[in-house]
Formats: C-alpha cells, sequence, structure tokens
C-alpha cells in the first residue's frame, strides 16, 4: 500500500498538515454537539432511500466539512438543505443520535421504523450500513463507489484534501444473508475488482460481514454482525524482481569525489611516467644494437 495522496494548493504544498490540524474526529464531534442542541429533520423519501436534511448556515459547514451527504443548492438564508444516503442518515440517527427523521407525511419514524423501510428500499442494507458505520467509526470518510464499480471508497480526510485510498467491496457470509453471499467467489471477480481498484490508484479492501444469529429485522442485529478486513493486492512478479535487483545508487560525498579526482590525476601521470621509461629504454637498446 502506497499511503495517502494528499492533494496540492496552489503553492504546491500539499494538505496533508490542514488535515492533520483539523482531524476528523474533533470535526464530527463538533458536529455531534451542534446538532444534538436543535434536533434537525431529516425527511425520507417515500419510495427510495434518500433523506432531504435542513440545517442551520452553521452546521452546513461542519456537515460539508465531516463529508455528509450533497449540499442541494436553494435560495433560502435560515436553512441549507443536504441529501443524504441510506447509510449517512441512518447513521446521524442511530450512531450519533443527532437527527431526528420524519416520513414524507411528517410523521416522526422511530429507529426500527426507518430500519424497516431502508431495509424494505434495499435488501443488502444491514450488510452495507454495518460496513459504512465500521469505517466511520474509525474516522475514514465513506463516500459512494459506484464510479469505481465498488460499494464504498474510503478516504483518509475530506475528498478535497486527499484522493480516496480504498475501494471498498463487501461481502456478506452467512445463511441470513441469502443469495447475497457469492461475491469475489469466483477469481474472475476477484481479478477485475483488483485491476479496477489498482488502475485507480486504490488498495481493494474487501469487508466480509458475518452474523452469529439469523435474524436481520431489527436494528438490534448490528451488534451481532461482525466486520472481518482483508487488503488484497495484486503481486507483479517482474515488478518484484527488478526491485530486488535494482542497485542501490548512493550520492557520493565531497571527499570521495575529491579522492576519486586524485586518483584519476595520478593515474593520468603514472601513464605518462611510464610511456616515457619505455620510450627510453626503446632508445636505447636500439643503439646498444648499433
Amino acid at each position: 500500500m502506497s499511503g495517502p495522496r494528499w492533494k496540492k494548493g496552489k503553492d504546491g504544498k500539499d494538505f496533508s498538515a490542514l488535515a492533520a490540524a483539523s482531524p476528523m474526529s474533533s470535526i464530527v464531534a463538533e458536529l455531534q454537539s451542534s446538532m444534538k442542541r436543535s434536533t434537525p429533520v431529516a425527511t425520507i423519501s417515500s419510495h427510495g432511500e434518500d433523506a432531504i436534511l435542513g440545517v442551520s448556515p452553521h452546521q452546513a459547514i461542519l456537515l460539508n466539512q465531516a463529508s455528509f451527504g450533497r449540499f442541494v443548492e436553494n435560495a433560502g438564508a435560515e436553512k441549507q438543505w443536504f441529501q443524504l444516503g441510506a447509510e449517512e442518515v441512518f447513521y446521524l440517527c442511530h450512531a450519533l443520535k443527532c437527527v431526528v427523521v420524519e416520513s414524507g407525511s411528517e410523521k416522526k419514524m422511530s429507529e426500527g421504523e426507518l430500519w424497516d423501510h431502508l431495509c424494505s428500499a434495499s435488501e443488502s442494507f444491514p450488510e452495507m450500513y454495518k460496513a459504512y458505520s465500521h469505517l466511520r467509526s474509525k474516522n475514514w470518510v465513506v463516500r459512494s463507489g459506484l464510479q469505481y464499480g465498488t460499494d464504498f471508497v474510503a478516504y483518509r480526510h475530506h475528498p478535497a484534501l486527499v484522493h480516496s485510498e480504498f475501494a471498498v467491496v463487501v461481502v456478506p457470509e452467512g445463511a441470513e444473508f441469502g443469495g447475497r453471499c457469492g461475491r469475489l467467489k469466483v477469481w474472475s471477480d476477484l481479478l477485475c475488482a483488483l485491476r479496477a481498484s489498482g488502475s485507480v490508484a486504490k488498495t481493494l479492501l474487501v469487508l466480509t460481514i458475518s452474523s452469529s444469529i439469523c435474524e436481520l429485522g431489527l436494528p438490534d442485529c448490528l451488534e451481532q454482525l461482525f466486520v472481518h478486513e482483508r487488503t488484497i493486492t495484486r503481486w507483479i512478479a517482474q515488478q518484484r524482481r527488478e526491485q530486488r535487483c535494482e542497485p542501490c545508487r548512493v550520492e557520493p560525498s565531497k571527499e570521495e569525489e575529491g579522492h576519486t579526482r586524485e586518483t584519476v590525476v595520478l593515474n593520468y601521470w603514472g601513464v605518462i611516467l611510464g610511456f616515457t621509461v619505455l620510450s627510453t629504454l626503446l632508445v636505447y637498446k636500439l643503439r646498444f644494437r648499433q
């Protein structure tokens, strides 16, 4: 793994120092504290998984810094609107407990009702949310990986500061997940995922979700879901061989350069002296014969 690829500003310096000065954990904690005081309301769509959240301008800045949702252009000055994905709205409601969710008919939804709604909209929501919350709890920024052919992509900090580091594929295991357990079991599927992630400079991260229960109908099941992390990279024999055999280039010091220069000069005069001696001996030999 090559590590994070920080983006650079106009001055040519990368944003690693800026990210270190404002860690993601602090941003999320400030967002949680601010939203708990006002408890903003998110309205879930009737047939889909998305939700619309209205927040104050200050909370909008924090949501953007924490990289939750997508800002929706609007003309209102009192409220700013964000579109949240299924995993994002449930994370704000269930994990951070800083958002109230209402249905399209403005009826307040409990966590259980919201869970039922999101599971009915997407059968794979339990394992997807578990993977999302697992990475978010470790202060990774998690965004959709649809454009890369994966479930998610994980950033070390805000996407404006750094490129995504991992292409994430979620693989459920267990009878309770039904027919969704066949991902990456075929060698060609794994090879395609590896090549796709490698072509965009990302490491393939496979999150295997396993369970000790057979019921996914309630949010309480999340405590019985376990995440196993595996990073997979391609082993390129030619590249590794060339790296091992490549000689180590050591820059000579000034003393070594001076010593080398003196050696060359001495060798030069040695050759001239030797040539002079041989010429003299040859002349004497010719005269002796005469």
